[in-house]
């Protein structure tokens, strides 16, 4: 998916790239809905030491962002306001102090917010090349997925060799990434989704069981997969009302990690559950992490599975790629949860 493209300042140029142009971004000039957002022109960001600078071609879109949107969620302090929380594309500029990268490379890149905008810049630790097998608008729907279950799965959950998952949302970005890296890892996957279809698919992509929450008990299912067991791993963005179901299911010494809070942010359990089986809840989120730990992450990522993805083996579920003029129809989507896996926004540029 190369593309045509006007010429760049060399590897290591301080031209100050705003002056060149400004960049097409989605604007909002006030929290709201789907309506509020739309093309508008910025400057560039600004590169900084450290960093490289991508001429974005493609943006996932994820549930934070229409947090955002909403004026729920505010992004970091210091990243930019512009929705967007991964990308791929082409690196235009690379900072003193890069040496991972050139200018021309393909990369995916997980970001603090940006990522709605032909211009990126993020620290360098936080990007992947982009292997040659994956369009752009698949590697825009991997980076935060895979970074976010190898983070709360595999390193705070700390699943071992033939451990076990549950996963809420089955059928999200998260939780198709999750049935992939579970599965290659030798491990077990049940997974919740909201329809029959969607259990259906989850299996198909390799899922041991799958409950539909309106109609099953996903507890027992739960407890069934794993021989009565249950799981040594909760991956949940639902919150609350499934506080007590998931620590249920958690097998002695088991970890339930929180990523969200869809269905609440309060609700009441008994303690001694805690105690007498070891359990351990976390909260955890990737966006607000410093640049050195996400680093991190992205190394020992690469390290576990970096030559699965390098092969082409790991790519997302793409289930519809939008125009970024057309943001606010992708935010619908995701707000209606219509979709199976990722929704993409595609930057056509001149």
């Amino acid at each position: 998916m190369r593309r045509s493209r006007s010429p760049l300042p060399a590897p290591g140029s301080r031209l100050a790239w705003s002056r060149l142009r400004a960049m097409k971004a989605i604007v909002i000039e006030a929290p709201g809905d789907e309506n509020c957002m739309r093309i508008g022109d910025l400057p560039p960001p600004e590169l900084e030491a450290g960093a490289i600078r991508i001429r974005n071609f493609a943006a996932g879109v994820n549930r934070a962002d229409l947090l955002q949107r909403q004026g729920y969620y505010p992004p970091p302090l210091g990243a930019p306001a512009t929705l967007g929380l991964e990308c791929a594309g082409e690196i235009a500029e690379v900072a003193s102090g890069v040496d991972r990268f050139a200018v021309g490379d393909r990369v995916m890149a997980l970001l603090p917010g940006g990522g709605y905008a032909e211009d990126v810049v993020v620290d360098a630790g936080s990007a992947i090349l982009l292997p040659d097998a994956l369009s752009f608008e698949e590697g825009a729907g991997l980076t935060e997925t895979l970074l976010t279950v190898f983070l709360n799965v595999f390193q705070l959950g700390g699943l071992g060799e033939g451990g076990s998952v549950l996963v809420h949302g089955g059928g999200s970005g998260i939780g198709t990434t999750t049935i992939d890296l579970v599965k290659r890892a030798g491990g077990t996957v049940v997974a919740t989704a909201g329809s029959r279809e969607k259990c259906e698919r989850c299996l198909e992509l390799g899922a041991d069981a799958v409950a539909n929450y309106r109609e099953d008990d996903w507890v027992a299912l739960a407890r069934e997969a794993t021989g009565g067991h249950g799981v040594n791993v909760v991956l949940d963005s639902i919150g609350g009302p499934y506080l007590a179901g998931n620590l249920d299911v958690l097998t002695d010494e088991g970890t339930l990690v929180l990523i969200g809070l869809m269905g609440g942010a309060k609700a009441e359990i008994s303690l001694g559950a805690l105690l007498t089986r070891r359990l351990r809840v976390l909260g955890s989120t990737l966006r607000t992490r410093s640049a050195e730990q996400k680093a991190a992450i992205v190394r020992a990522f690469l390290e576990r599975f970096g030559a699965a993805l390098a092969a082409g083996e790991i790519r997302p579920v793409l289930h519809e790629v939008f125009p970024l003029e057309e943001a606010s129809e992708a935010h619908r989507m995701l707000k209606a949860s219509t979709h199976f896996g990722k929704v993409v926004l595609r930057i056509d540029r001149d």
